[in-house]
């Protein structure tokens, strides 16, 4: 059994869904235990530290070196090359998922050690912060980091290990910014593009179908996951800029099909999954009162009967979509009627949805919501 840390990002309900669909195939998750934003995780099988790129709710992942009471894991690390680097001035970092007490162990044993091995390292605090869904303040390193060490606690036992690979955000940005087309306003993120692919499930070559792409930012993300894809929208200027952008991210044309249509009456060959943001309603700079939400997300709802009706039948797994999510007056947060969707397509809701996503002050947030066949 190999043990790894992930390192969760703002939305720990969202990225933990995200893992489990991730790996349920090839490598299935044994068990898990959660420790701040940080997933102490069980596999059968080593994971390729590669993998992150292709996760979007996860900021690092760590590998167990030893675990036990702290006396057995500063006797194994006695035994254990520690840092592998080649520099002698280096500066790191410790996460802490443990203890005060265990982790001023672990700092001394590590400061000790690296003096001892004629080695001249800086540690940093973890200086940056991450603003959780659920409101709280995590600590983070500076990305400017040469060596990252983590010490967690679960239960009666105690994991040090090293992260070996961590998001690339700059990559991540670049693809985002730099495309030729973006709508600031109304596309969804490429984190949360991601994250939703993989909860759909989709295997690899498989195709997936945003009724409404927009400018393409989950097909470009489900092209780089090594899908096909089916992009649709009835505004012929977004479904150009879609082009635009997808011909610049350099995809083959034989991979992505894109089709200027209404998705309540398209009509499609057979598909794998559906992963798309509809139209969230208007921009709302302020919440509104009951009676406008309502409205908004009684439209929604007829929308998503619509499409959801046409295309269910050649879709055979998973339907991933966002929701509005509006905060009214009140500071009430109200969605939309899921039984009324459900009941009215004959679509069953998955375990575990709808999950939130939303921002503090944010107006209008998401609901993440999944839908299989009967």
């Amino acid at each position: 059994m190999m043990n790894y840390l992930f390192i969760l990002g703002r939305n720990l309900e969202l990225s933990i869904a995200e893992i489990r669909a991730f790996f349920e195939d090839s490598n299935p998750l044994i068990n898990f235990s959660i420790v701040k934003n940080g997933m102490l995780a069980s596999f059968e099988k080593e994971i390729d530290k590669e993998c992150i790129n292709n996760l979007g709710g996860t900021i690092a992942i760590g590998e167990v070196v030893s675990s036990g009471n702290i006396d057995k894991i500063l006797k194994c690390l006695d035994k254990t090359e520690v840092y592998t680097g080649s520099k002698k001035n280096f500066n790191y970092v410790i996460w802490n998922f443990s203890f005060k007490e265990d982790y001023d162990i672990i700092e001394n044993y590590l400061k000790k050690r690296f003096k001892f091995e004629k080695f001249k390292p800086t540690r940093k605090n973890l200086s940056g912060v991450l603003s959780m869904q659920s409101g709280k303040m995590i600590a983070i390193p500076h990305s400017l980091t040469d060596e990252e060490f983590f010490i967690l606690s679960s239960g009666n036992e105690n994991f040090f290990g090293k992260i070996i690979s961590k998001t690339n955000y700059s990559e991540i940005e670049k693809r985002d910014m730099q495309k030729p087309v973006r709508r600031e306003k109304l596309a969804i993120s490429p984190r949360l593009a991601k994250i939703m692919i993989n909860i759909s499930k989709a295997k690899e070559k498989g195709k997936l179908v945003d009724p409404f792409c927009g400018v393409g930012v989950i097909l470009q993300e489900a092209l780089l996951l090594n899908k096909k894809v089916i992009g649709i929208d009835k505004d012929s200027s977004a479904l150009e800029s879609a082009r635009q952008n997808l011909q610049w991210g350099k995809f083959n044309p034989r991979d992505f099909e894109l089709i200027n249509e209404d998705s309540s009456r398209v009509r499609i060959s057979g598909a794998d999954v559906i992963v798309t943001e509809p139209e969230l309603g208007v921009v709302l700079k302020a919440p509104p009162s009951k009676e406008i939400a309502e409205k908004i997300l009684f439209k929604y709802e007829n929308l998503m009967i619509a499409v959801l009706n046409n295309l269910k039948k050649n879709i055979k797994g998973r339907i991933v979509f966002t929701a509005p999510f509006i905060r009214i007056k009140g500071k009430e947060m109200k969605g939309c009627n899921a039984g009324k969707i459900t009941s009215k397509t004959g679509l069953r809701l998955t375990k575990g949805f709808p999950i939130d996503e939303f921002r503090e002050k944010q107006t209008v947030g998401r609901q993440i919501f999944v839908m299989e066949r009967k």
